[in-house]
């Protein structure tokens, strides 16, 4: 039998219906700021669909683009000057930075209360604790994909593959705090393959197309690719792929996401719902 393919798609509608509704009670709209430096194909795509999305749900919404060789005092500006505002809740700089720019120093700049990327150093260190946080939108929307499968995670042992500040390591904790075992490798872990055979949900968020293969996943896991590599085929298209070998694994897996239509439409819907968190602690 072959795994269930999770729809990541009707699970962010669901996500930002939710949203939206919510926003049509509120006595103003949520402002979203997103600012993109640089001209990568791949990062003005998602914040078009981010924007397309933000709209949506009823958000006032702004882009702020910039050339890329913009200095890092120039954004650290605009960063301040968006804390500013009142009708702007929640900020967000499209990563990857230019080499120019620190990037850990500009995303302490935002304002903790409209990081709805959830990449301030306040709001990671909240979310370790267990504490009231910003969520990182990616390892948030997986932990949603993983409780559409498995409600209760108890006792389940959670495998990470990668340990970035943006999905590896929020995802750990976010595993943790729903009680499950939880075991996160790197690019130093021996015996990757070995550890991820005895996962009941298996994450991997390194970026390496066909990383993980059949033979790695233990009958009826719940697999969560979050890679998204564009690879060039020999016709000269661009084809987006996970980390995931999908059609090696759906043939062991209970549940897997599929790149694209997974991971991807629920960090968008994430994005919105900590946009309305913002916003809410801020109208009061």
């Amino acid at each position: 039998m072959q795994a269930e393919v999770i729809d990541g798609r009707r699970l962010a509608r669901e996500v930002t219906d939710a949203v939206a509704a919510e926003v049509a009670r509120l006595p103003r709209k949520p402002g979203l700021a997103v600012i993109i430096v640089g001209d990568d194909p791949a990062s003005h795509l998602y914040v078009r669909n981010k924007v397309r999305t933000a709209e949506r749900v009823g958000f006032h919404s702004e882009t702020i683009r910039l050339p890329a060789d913009t200095s890092e005092a120039d954004v650290l500006g605009r960063i301040n000057w968006l804390n500013s505002r009142e009708d702007i809740d929640g900020i967000l700089v499209q990563l990857p930075l230019p080499p120019q720019m620190n990037t850990l120093r500009v995303m302490a700049t935002v304002d903790p209360g409209k990081d709805v990327d959830g990449l301030h150093a306040l709001n990671a260190g909240r979310l370790t604790q267990g504490s009231q946080a910003l969520i990182p939108c990616t390892p948030m929307g997986c932990l949603k994909i993983i409780k559409s499968v498995i409600p209760d995670l108890t006792g389940c042992h959670a495998v990470v593959i990668g340990a970035s500040n943006i999905v590896g390591k929020p995802m750990a904790a976010l595993l943790l705090e729903e009680n499950a075992t939880v075991t996160q490798t790197h690019i130093h872990t021996r015996d990757t393959q070995f550890i991820c055979r005895g996962a009941d949900i298996l994450v991997s968020a390194v970026g390496k197309p066909g990383l993980v293969r059949g033979t790695w996943i233990k009958p009826r896991a719940v697999v969560i690719d979050v890679g998204t590599t564009r690879v060039e085929q020999a016709d000269g298209t661009v084809l987006t792929k996970g980390d995931v070998e999908f059609d090696e694994a759906i043939k062991v897996a209970g549940a897997i996401t599929p790149v694209p239509g997974g991971v991807g439409p629920m960090t968008i819907a994430c994005l919105m719902e900590n946009t309305l968190i913002a916003a809410k602690s801020r109208i009061g």
